[in-house]
């Protein structure tokens, strides 16, 4: 038996060649990795003496060969091609092991020239995989570590890899060399040739959105259904997932998560993230129903329920701190479909413990804004290194857009009315304009007191919102007396914020940017409101 190794990336391959050996399969290597393991008294063959041809051209050409493909290639239960073998003195090589030249992590690195790109693009190792992948009934092949053990396992035990392994192998082999090519594809295609060819030395400029995007998921498991139960539905993540996001949460217990408990979770997690302070969110049909902060967990929950406790029921609650034994006796006595925290202290997790189909999530806070991209393997055709992109399908087709998150500062607000807003107003401002970029448009929010009083989403008419949280308000038995409100966009006329007025707004924030601001800037003048502007909207359909 016979192993032909050739890895860029040497973890764990000084000890499997050890196994290898021991156990009786000849190893045959290439450049550094036959160095190494002849550096460590292992016997090795040279590529070069199979090949019987030197390695050239910097190392670009050295397993380019029927030396090489053949004895990878060859069905050995083909007798012509065991007899072309013979012919040509070729010896079949039953294992290969190979990780690639690291191009996704050279593409990453600030200051990667195109030079240093080019010279990443493994040619060689992708041949090799794909002949003994293609070849998987009789030859195994190795593109990752974490696969080693498995293999030398199989091989002590019954003296060969079995065939469900070699499979599972292949599989996995032709999955690295998609993703690596289609990481090739998005950073070429992703190069600004506006002005010609960038040269070799310097770093090229980069195109947001590449001229071809290659989007590779991980599939994380079937869903019972879709929407609805007669769709049929899988959950998929990013081959290289952001920290924070919601794939990489853990369920801590509960039943298997729908997709419609997955999309609201998200919405619930995404908005709750965004708070520094204790916050908790409620989702009900992917809209905060409910928003609050507080000094802890259990007063953040405490207000965020009484929005709307209707529609909290059986809705998805998120906090982004640890949930304490205190707040999980709070939220324990409503309906509810999943909670998701940081962590949950053994308190809580007793609280709910009787609850056993709660679905419990936990998922870790990014440690910051915009995940390094070579930490998630340079996936630069979806983040770039600079900004995540939210993906939406249309017909035979997608949209791409850089993701909505600007952060509102301060100093970017312009009050365009006599009445400036008293520091309070400002921040109950901010705050409602926090949670109305997370809600459907057409969105009206009213806030007091860091907590949600009245929310309108996804109406067709900016006014129907407006008459709907002051609905939900009412049914509440919450006061709009002193709230503030966020209009996701412009007031087009000034009907619409006569409504919140006379609900009892007394501050506005909007985006601004009509053809009757000066309409509705006069309205709020009129009725003794203050009124800022963004100068940014936030539209979410």
């Amino acid at each position: 038996m016979k192993a032909l190794l050739s890895v860029s990336d040497k973890t764990g391959v000084l000890d499997l060649a050890r196994e290898l050996h021991a156990l009786g399969v000849q190893l045959i290597s290439t450049g550094g990795t036959a160095k190494l393991l002849a550096d460590n008294g292992l016997p090795v063959t040279e590529v070069a003496e199979v090949t019987g041809f030197p390695e050239m051209l910097d190392g670009r050409v050295k397993t380019l060969h029927p030396m090489v493909h053949g004895g990878l290639l060859a069905r050995r239960d083909l007798p012509e091609h065991m007899a072309a073998l013979q012919q040509h003195g070729i010896g079949t090589i039953d294992i290969l092991v190979v990780n690639l030249y690291p191009f996704e992590a050279t593409v990453a690195k600030p200051g990667c020239t195109l030079a240093d790109a080019i010279e990443n693009i493994d040619i060689g190792g992708p041949a090799m995989v794909r002949s003994a992948a293609k070849n998987w009934k009789d030859v195994a092949v190795l593109t990752d570590a974490s696969q080693y053990s498995v293999v030398v396992s199989e091989l002590k035990d019954g003296g060969k890899v079995s065939e469900l392994t070699r499979f599972q192998l292949a599989v996995a082999a032709f999955n690295r060399i998609s993703n690596y090519d289609a990481a090739i594809s998005d950073y070429l295609s992703a190069v600004d040739v506006s002005a010609g060819v960038p040269g070799d030395a310097v770093e090229p400029q980069r195109l947001l959105f590449p001229g071809q995007s290659n989007g590779r998921f991980v599939k994380v498991q079937d869903l019972r259904y879709g929407e609805n139960s007669h769709q049929q539905a899988a959950l998929y993540r990013d081959l290289y997932p952001a920290p924070g996001s919601l794939v990489t949460g853990l369920q801590l217990q509960g039943k298997e998560l729908s997709y419609n408990n997955i999309a609201d979770a998200d919405a619930a997690w995404e908005c709750v993230k965004s708070f520094d302070v204790p916050a908790c969110v409620i989702v009900k049909h992917a809209n905060p129903c409910g928003v609050a902060v507080g000094a802890n967990p259990l007063e953040a929950y405490s207000k965020a329920f009484q929005t709307d406790p209707t529609s909290a029921f059986g809705g998805i609650i998120a906090f982004n701190r640890p949930l304490d034994g205190e707040a999980a006796n709070a939220v324990v006595k409503q309906f509810v479909e999943v909670l998701i925290a940081t962590d949950f202290t053994p308190e809580a997790l007793a609280v709910f413990k009787s609850k056993a189909n709660v679905r419990l999530m936990k998922i870790a806070m990014p440690n910051v804004k915009g995940a390094d991209a070579a930490a998630r393997g340079g996936n630069t055709d979806w983040d770039n290194g600079r900004n995540a992109v939210d993906v939406k399908r249309v017909g035979s087709g997608i949209l791409l857009q850089t993701a909505d998150n600007h952060d509102m500062k301060l100093a970017d607000l312009k009050v365009v009315t006599t009445k400036q807003p008293t520091a309070e107003e400002m921040n109950d401002l901010l705050f409602a304009w926090k949670v109305a970029k997370y809600v459907k448009s057409n969105a009206i929010v009213f806030c007091k007191n860091g907590m949600t009083m009245g929310v309108g989403a996804g109406q067709m008419s900016r006014l129907d919102s407006a008459r709907i949280a002051s609905i939900k308000a009412e049914h509440a038995s919450l006061s709009l007396q002193g709230t503030a409100v966020a209009s996701d966009a412009f007031f087009p006329f000034r009907d619409g914020l006569d409504v919140v007025v006379d609900a009892g707004a007394t501050c506005v924030i909007q985006p601004g940017g009509s053809m009757r601001d000066q309409e509705v800037i006069d309205a709020a003048n009129e009725r003794g409101v203050a009124m800022v502007f963004t100068g940014v909207r936030h539209f979410r359909h």
